[in-house]
């Protein structure tokens, strides 16, 4: 019996001491981050500390109706639902079928629009992740906001953002 005490001791000074590494670790970070000024990801950091874990649940329920939580069950589920969904039968010719999207077609970005959206910034903030002030992107007059409209239409058209935004 005394084998078994000292192994859940050992246990339990184990998690115990792996804890207080974890949140070492996250105060340097948060630390970290407040050096930098990085003020945003600081106060995200934050707020997910307050929360603390926060456990998924991955439940559907199936074609009958039952709740599911097995994966294998649910990737089923949804693998029959989406078949239903996007099989369309007796169209025989798909380019003749009327097309909706979800999203209805927006324009793409005009040059004063952005010069309007540049203008609207707030001075006195604190930069964003791209460490470049509002101030001095007012201050840049027709240079700055031509470029950044040749940008966003860039990624207007290739539909993706650059890895460093995400």
């Amino acid at each position: 019996m005394d084998d078994l005490n000292y192994v859940r001791c050992e246990v339990r000074s184990h998690f115990r001491n792996k804890k207080r590494g974890d949140l070492k670790a996250k105060f340097e970070e948060l630390e970290n981050k407040s050096k930098i000024k990085n003020i945003w990801d600081l106060y995200r950091s934050i707020k997910d500390f307050k929360k603390g874990y926060q456990a998924r649940i991955s439940i559907v329920k199936d074609e009958k109706g039952n709740l599911v939580a097995d994966s294998h069950s649910i990737l089923a589920s949804w693998r029959e639902y989406l078949s239903q969904l996007l099989n369309v039968h007796g169209v025989n010719d798909v380019r003749q079928s009327k097309i909706h999207t979800a999203e209805p077609l927006v324009p793409k970005p005009s040059g004063f629009e952005v010069k309007l959206a540049t203008e609207k910034l707030k001075s006195h903030k604190s930069p964003g992740t791209d460490q470049i002030p509002a101030e001095e992107i007012k201050a840049g007059g027709r240079t700055i906001h031509y470029e950044i409209h040749i940008l966003i239409i860039y990624i207007w058209n290739k539909e993706e953002l650059p890895e460093e935004w995400k």
